[in-house]
């Protein structure tokens, strides 16, 4: 069985994604200035995130998402059939 993935720039769907991986919007820490968060990512259970990222709001995440013109492509499953938290963050 081949992975697939799927790029979007639809809100609902990445946050469908996210939650159904029970992860959280975040930030690469000390990345960011002011108002800016920095370098997005998820931050998943069990991944990197514990002392390098910072969770923030939906809001706060989905407006820098915006405002830099990026999409999510992504992995719903991995080739052995089981669910995959991969993800890309690319340019429009």
């Amino acid at each position: 069985m081949a992975s697939e993935s799927t790029t979007t720039t639809d809100h609902d769907e990445i946050r469908k994604w996210v939650e159904s991986n029970r992860g959280k919007p975040a930030c690469v820490r000390d990345t960011g200035k002011g108002d800016d968060p920095g370098i997005l990512r998820f931050d998943f259970p069990g991944g990197a995130g514990d002392e390098s990222l910072e969770q923030i709001s939906w809001d706060e995440w989905f407006e820098k998402f915006d405002s830099q013109k990026l999409a999510l492509l992504y992995q719903e499953k991995k080739s052995s059939g089981e669910g995959s938290t991969f993800f890309k963050l690319v340019n429009r």
